[in-house]
């Protein structure tokens, strides 16, 4: 007989999580009344997000905050999910933390405000240089956390690697003298990707001047191998790069939604602009098909006209 249900939950998920999910599928069974089928679905998209939840190093449902479910909302835009199914498991999501709340499971409901993705093709949001420079001048200063902000910040916009690629780094996978980085992406499919003086000059701060007293406040007696670290001396997760970002926006005053995959768009934006070509851009996002490259062709459009309008001339 199919496993369904609570059944369907991973067996190593902690007890402070699979009590909730339990209790809401119980709900949905005894409760609302659906068909065994839709609790099948519902299990499957929780037992993603427990995952998920459990690798973050969170363990019980209070650990979860808004932007922790707008971590996970990233993650599915970068898990490969086609748009229905990504909405349809953030849904899963949202519904879930809208019972918790109501039972009193958590205090608040930190999915309240996190909008489903869209369905359907979304042109990427990247911003103007100005306002990139703008965030990554938030982070200059002398605390270890600016420090460490504007070495993360200076990656992604300088590789326009995704938020998981970047907390995933290893020491050992930086070259500063060659100013190139090794990247592992979906499927762990790796690409070097190069960054310039300004990223090296961040990452070079942060390796040595912060971070190894941060590795030495590791419990483990093994030297930790990520290149970014959080003030245990563990590996920063994604939730907590987001954070990151999000800040830096904030304080730059930013009136756009930015995110770490702002970053990513807008590194493959500026490049197209500057006169790339979309192949090399393809390589240096570790996309399969240059077809997933060219929506970002979509966003220069604006560009490629000003210079037809100003360069050709039978333009006007």
């Amino acid at each position: 007989m199919a496993r369904h249900g609570a059944e369907l939950l991973p067996g190593e998920l902690p007890e402070g999580l699979r009590r909730g999910f339990e209790s809401y599928l119980n709900s949905l069974r005894f409760e609302r009344g659906l068909s065994r089928n839709s609790i099948d679905a519902y299990a499957r998209d929780l037992a993603r997000y427990g995952t998920w939840l459990t690798e973050e190093g969170i363990g019980s449902l209070g650990e979860v905050e808004r932007a922790t479910v707008e971590g996970y909302a990233l993650h599915l835009l970068d898990s490969g999910l086609a748009p229905r199914s990504r909405a349809r498991a953030l849904v899963a999501v949202r519904r879930f933390h809208t019972f918790a709340a109501s039972e009193n499971l958590t205090p608040t409901d930190p999915a309240s405000e996190v909008s489903p993705p869209q369905e359907g093709l979304r042109l990427p949001k990247a911003l103007g240089l100005d306002d990139i420079e703008a965030i990554l001048a938030t982070s200059a200063g002398e605390e270890p956390a600016q420090i460490r902000a504007a070495a993360l910040l200076e990656l992604l916009y300088a590789t326009g690697a995704r938020i998981s690629e970047a907390v995933g780094v290893d020491l050992d996978d930086v070259d500063l003298d060659s100013g190139l980085v090794r990247l592992y992406g979906k499927g762990g499919k790796e690409r070097i990707v190069p960054f310039g003086s300004h990223a090296a000059r961040a990452l070079g701060a942060w390796v040595s001047r912060v971070r190894p007293s941060m590795a030495a406040k590791a419990k483990s007696s093994a030297p930790a191998g990520a290149l970014f670290l959080n003030a245990r001396g563990t590996r920063l997760s994604r939730v907590s790069a987001w954070q990151i970002v999000k800040d830096a926006a904030e304080a730059a005053k930013i009136g756009a939604e930015v995110s770490p995959h702002t970053f990513r768009h807008s590194f493959a934006t500026h490049l197209l602009e500057g006169g790339a070509d979309i192949r090399v851009v393809q390589e240096l996002l570790g996309h399969a098909s240059v077809t997933t490259t060219q929506i970002y062709t979509k966003v220069s459009e604006e560009t490629l006209r000003e210079v037809y309008a100003t360069s050709h001339p039978r333009a006007r």
